[in-house]
């Protein structure tokens, strides 16, 4: 009836449109594990071992320091929010935008749809406020909110047109190893937990009902609709 795509269900039960069974395997993006870009760049990487020693033996902190503890964090989270799937959500990890940014996760369920962006912390204090967040062991203040909020704007846009109905894609921090968090009032818009509190967002409902989050995903885990963004 109409243009709605038909469904059917699997042997486990689970409905799938017909826009999810015939999805084109290289555009869908539901097989990426976390931190799938960062594998990427990790592999494609041309110091070997004897440059990365002198570097660090020589003070310096190779980008490739910087890559293996971002793809830890991804990880962590990331298998955090896989164990969600059984209570109604639905995850897709390293949604690739044009201009190289990066979605880490996007987690899409009964509590609605939450982008999610992991952060290494290192074990130090961390004051977050306004755009950025500031740990004791950084010379600088990091933009990981602004981006946080970036990331969920966009997701909010390209899915949105991709659904034909709005959707709003709230912003998640996570700090993963960071010994205290403190988080200032103008960060209110954006969830700001640390590794542990993550199985928290499951407890989250009553904003999406069971078609919304299938359609949601659908939608998603197609790499042609991000094109877009």
């Amino acid at each position: 009836m109409g243009d709605r795509p038909e469904s059917k269900r699997s042997a486990g039960g689970k409905r799938y449109d017909r826009e999810r069974l015939f999805l084109p395997p290289d555009d869908d993006l539901a097989p990426n594990r976390p931190g799938e870009t960062l594998r990427a760049r990790l592999d494609m990487s041309r110091n070997g071992r004897f440059a990365l020693m002198l570097a660090r033996l020589l003070g310096r902190r190779p980008v490739e320091d910087r890559w293996r503890g971002a793809l830890a964090a991804e990880q962590l989270v990331g298998a955090a929010l896989d164990g969600l799937t059984a209570g109604g959500w639905e995850v897709v990890h390293s949604i690739v935008l044009p201009g190289d940014a990066v979605i880490s996760h996007l987690l899409i369920g009964p509590g609605g749809v939450f982008c999610v962006e992991a952060e290494q912390a290192r074990g130090t204090r961390v004051e977050v406020g306004g755009d950025v967040a500031a740990g004791a062991r950084e010379r600088w203040p990091c933009p990981y909110v602004r981006r946080a909020r970036q990331s969920a704007a966009r997701s909010s846009l390209v899915l949105s047109h991709g659904c034909g109905f709005l959707v709003q894609a709230r912003p998640v921090l996570v700090l993963v190893g960071a010994a205290d968090v403190e988080v200032a009032a103008s960060v209110e818009d954006v969830r700001v937990l640390r590794e542990r509190e993550v199985p928290g967002l499951g407890a989250l409902g009553g904003v999406l009902r069971p078609d919304r989050v299938e359609r949601i995903h659908t939608v998603a885990r197609d790499r042609r609709v991000w094109l877009r963004a």
